[in-house]
C-alpha cells in the first residue's frame, strides 16, 4: 500500500496555476487600457506603461511558478523520505527478529550440533545484511552532508568483482554462478579502492535484487578510451520502464509497480553509485528495454590501465 499524496499538491498545484492565470489577465487587461487611451497619452509614456506592464507580468510569474516548483519538489522529497522511513524499519526489523528467534532456539538443551550451526550461520547472515545495510545509509549520510577525501591505489577490478559478487550471492542465498564475471585480471583502475567497492557492491545488489532465479547477472568490463574503464552488470529481471530510466538514482526513488515494491528496498544503493561515481570524476546510466526485460547500468571511471606499473605499489 502506497501512501498517499499530501492535500497540499494538488492546492499548491492549484494556488501556482491560478496565481499565473491571474497575472496574464491582468497583463492584457493592462495592454488593451493601453491600446484604448493610446492616443489620449503621449507615445512614449504609452510604450513605457507597456514595457512596465510586461516586465512585471515576467517577473511575477516567474517567481510564482518557481516557488510552486520548489514547493512541490520538497513535498515529494517528503514523501519520499516517509517511504524511506517504513523501508528501514522493515529493514531493520526483519532480521532483529530472526535473530531473536535464532537465540531462543538456541536455548533449547535438546538442540542438535548440526542446528546449532546453522542457525549461528542464519544469524551472521542476518548480521551481514544489516552491516551492509547501515553502511549504505551511513555513506549516504557523508555523501549528502559532506565529502570525505579520496584515498587513490592502484585497483585490481577483477579482484574486487570476484569479492563482491561472492559476498551479493551469499546475501541472497543464490547459486555460485548467480552472477558471472567477466573482468580481464590486467586491468587496474587507479581510483579511491574503498568507493570503488561500494559502487561494485551496490551495483551487483541491485542487479540481484531485482532477478528471478536463474539470476543470470553479469559483470564485465572494457576500456572506454582515453584511460577510462567502462564497467557494466547486466541482468534479466524485472526491468526499468522508460520513464524511470534517470530517476533511479535519485535519493530514496524506487519504481512504483508491484514487481519493485514486493522487493526490499530503500531507494538509497543507485543514489550512493551516482554519488561516488561524480565524485570520481565518472558517469553512470541505466539502460532497459522495459518491464520485464532485465536492465544494464553502466559506468564509466577514468584512471583505467591494462597493466600495473612496476612502481605502483610504491605510489599507492
Amino acid at each position: 500500500m502506497h501512501p498517499r499524496p499530501p492535500r497540499a499538491i494538488p492546492v499548491t498545484i492549484t494556488l501556482g496555476a491560478g496565481s499565473v492565470a491571474l497575472g496574464i489577465a491582468l497583463l492584457v487587461g493592462w495592454t488593451l487600457l493601453i491600446v484604448q487611451n493610446w492616443e489620449e497619452t503621449s507615445g512614449a509614456l504609452s510604450v513605457w506603461l507597456l514595457v512596465a506592464g510586461i516586465v512585471s507580468f515576467v517577473v511575477i510569474v516567474t517567481v510564482l511558478v518557481t516557488f510552486s516548483v520548489l514547493l512541490v519538489r520538497e513535498i515529494r522529497t517528503g514523501l519520499r523520505q516517509t517511504s524511506f522511513i517504513d523501508s528501514v524499519t522493515h529493514e531493520l526489523k526483519s532480521p532483529l527478529a530472526s535473530i531473536k528467534l535464532c537465540l531462543q532456539t538456541m536455548e533449547r538443551p535438546d538442540l542438535a550440533p548440526a542446528q546449532r550451526r546453522s542457525l549461528e550461520q542464519v544469524m551472521g547472515a542476518d548480521v551481514d545484511r544489516l552491516s551492509l545495510f547501515i553502511d549504505d545509509v551511513l555513506e549516504t549520510s557523508r555523501l549528502t552532508y559532506g565529502r570525505a577525501p579520496m584515498r587513490v591505489a592502484d585497483v585490481p577490478l577483477a579482484v574486487v568483482a570476484r569479492d563482491c559478487a561472492a559476498r551479493i550471492a551469499e546475501r541472497y542465498h543464490a547459486a555460485a554462478d548467480a552472477i558471472r564475471v567477466d573482468v580481464p585480471e590486467d586491468l587496474f583502475v587507479r581510483t579511491d579502492p574503498t568507493a570503488l567497492e561500494i559502487i561494485v557492491k551496490n551495483l551487483l545488489d541491485n542487479a540481484l535484487k531485482y532477478s528471478d532465479r536463474p539470476e543470470g547477472v553479469v559483470i564485465d568490463a572494457t576500456l572506454a578510451g582515453r584511460g577510462r574503464v567502462a564497467i557494466e552488470v547486466r541482468d534479466q529481471g524485472v526491468g526499468i520502464p522508460p520513464e524511470a530510466l534517470k530517476r533511479v538514482f535519485d535519493r530514496f526513488y524506487r519504481v512504483s509497480d508491484e514487481a519493485t515494491r514486493s522487493r526490499r528496498g530503500t531507494g538509497l544503493g543507485l543514489y550512493v553509485v551516482r554519488t561516488l561515481v561524480r565524485n570520481l570524476g565518472g558517469r553512470v546510466e541505466a539502460r532497459s528495454a522495459g518491464r520485464g526485460a532485465g536492465a544494464t547500468l553502466r559506468v564509466e571511471l577514468p584512471g583505467a590501465a591494462t597493466s600495473l606499473p612496476r612502481d605502483a605499489s610504491e605510489r599507492g
